[in-house]
């Protein structure tokens, strides 16, 4: 039994003076298995973005259904938790009390030592012990995003829901992180769902890519198998040949329209 199940999902939002809805996307089915990496990328204005927000509870879709452990999503819940490409941490808190008023929703019956102990937990395995003080007003925006992540994390979702969460930050930055994320996914088991716009990143990251066409209208189109081994790293799966033959099977895809609006590095 999958995880994640989305069946024939729908979204659509009215126009102004139309009387016809604008159809995002139509019909979008997909699964995620338990402990999978998955990644959706696609052209800009297809619904990846919205498609999350479904599953994430922050959004309803108009037709079809979205199961997780095969209970239908109704509304946001710490058994999904997102981490937004804005960051989306609270600036009146310190990186200590992003994380830790995360971690005291999901169990409010443990005490303030326990409470303490895991919140530190997860500073120190994002690499930020010595920063529990700061607010994110002092943060770079790589720091910003671990601490996002160590949130996400600390609450064991039963899957994390990733927003483009690295479009943000710069291009080095940018690969330190999405190597430690996938050091923390290695270490927790969590099973991960992500959108984004950049194929190299969904080539590094992910069990799966999903190819989704572009809007209106858009339907997942392909699927990605990514047997490229692990552990993986920005500088050696460009020595597998089989990394080129993905990049290009992806990047031939996604060139049948113009204006993809997707990042190739």
């Amino acid at each position: 039994m999958s995880l994640l199940k989305v069946d024939g999902v729908s979204k659509f939002f009215p126009i102004t003076g139309v009387k016809q809805p604008f159809c995002v996307f139509r019909d979008v089915s997909l699964r995620v298995e338990e402990g999978e990496f998955v990644s959706v990328l696609g052209h800009s204005g297809c619904g990846k973005s919205t498609l999350l927000n479904i599953i994430a509870g922050i959004d309803t879709a108009n037709d079809g259904y979205v199961f997780l452990d095969s209970k239908e999503i109704i509304g946001a819940g710490l058994d999904r938790m997102v981490v937004f490409q804005n960051f989306a941490l609270l600036p009146w808190l310190t990186v200590y009390g992003n994380i830790r008023i995360a971690v005291k929703a999901a169990h409010p019956d443990w005490d303030k030592s326990d409470i303490h102990a895991w919140v530190q937990k997860y500073i120190n395995m994002v690499g930020l012990s010595g920063a529990e003080s700061k607010r994110p007003s002092t943060l770079s925006g790589g720091m910003k995003q671990r601490v996002g992540l160590a949130r996400a994390f600390s609450v064991e979702p039963r899957i994390l829901l990733l927003d483009e969460p690295f479009a943000q930050i710069d291009a080095l930055t940018r690969g330190v992180i999405q190597e430690e994320l996938v050091r923390m996914w290695n270490a927790t088991g969590i099973t991960i769902f992500m959108v984004t716009h950049d194929v190299d990143e969904a080539i590094l990251l992910s069990d799966r890519i999903l190819l989704m066409s572009p809007g209106p209208e858009a339907q997942i189109r392909e699927e990605i198998i990514i047997d490229l081994p692990r552990p993986r790293s920005r500088t050696t799966i460009i020595d597998d040949p089989l990394y080129y033959q993905l990049r290009n099977q992806i990047i031939k895809f996604l060139s049948n329209k113009n204006d993809t609006g997707l990042i190739a590095h």
